[in-house]
């Protein structure tokens, strides 16, 4: 089962993302993760990236592509993935489709989590990150000397920087200019499923999994 997982910033891609891949048993590729990793091990084209990156630069996107590429053509791939972060423009999209029909050109689906753009800065805004994991909480679920419910470290959870209102409201901006053309450019391309990003993370687990069976 090949996915891909679409919407704005913060409307809880990558929390669905690692939600599905464990009760899909599925790998969940994570754009910034495999560029990372390919940096980390030093593979010709994480070198080449990691010189663009060096100088501040973003990656190109016929790079991304060849790491995009190589990850999804890896064998723990063969049963299928959940792509988060990418495609974010419509060229990227071009190059993921010939990618697709390089690897295992078979039906692919497109899961799109929607949300007001007013309901994603109050989320993103009042959430707090686990400075030792990760893991996501609101800020009124941390209270003081609070123990993180993943790693238990105490008093670990920070605001990002990236969670200001005037950097969510760019964000967003560029969201609705660049990448949201990308869900009408796979209307035709791929088993589109909408679903409400606004409802509790366990609900909208049950509405992708249910439209997807």
């Amino acid at each position: 089962m090949q996915i891909i997982i679409f919407g704005s910033p913060g409307v809880g891609k990558g929390t669905q993302a690692k939600i599905l891949a464990a009760k899909l048993n599925i790998p969940h590729i994570s754009t910034g993760d495999i560029l990372r990793e390919a940096i980390k091990n030093q593979t010709e084209l994480g070198k080449k990236a990691k010189e663009i990156v060096d100088r501040g630069e973003l990656v190109p996107d016929d790079i991304m592509g060849g790491i995009v590429k190589e990850t999804l053509s890896n064998p723990r791939c063969s049963s299928g993935f959940i792509l988060d972060g990418y495609p974010r423009t419509i060229n990227q999209a071009k190059i993921l489709e010939e990618i697709f029909t390089t690897i295992r050109n078979e039906k692919h689906f497109l899961i799109k989590l929607d949300a007001d753009d007013e309901i994603i800065i109050d989320r993103l805004t009042n959430r707090l990150v686990c400075s030792k994991c990760g893991n996501i909480l609101n800020k009124s679920e941390v209270k003081e000397n609070f123990s993180c419910p993943v790693c238990n470290s105490s008093n670990s959870y920070v605001k990002r920087a990236d969670d200001d209102e005037s950097v969510i409201r760019r964000r967003l901006k560029v969201y609705h200019e660049t990448t949201s053309p990308v869900f009408d450019f796979y209307k035709d391309k791929a088993e589109i499923i909408e679903i409400d990003g606004s409802l509790n993370i366990e609900m909208v687990t049950d509405e992708i999994l249910k439209q997807l069976k």
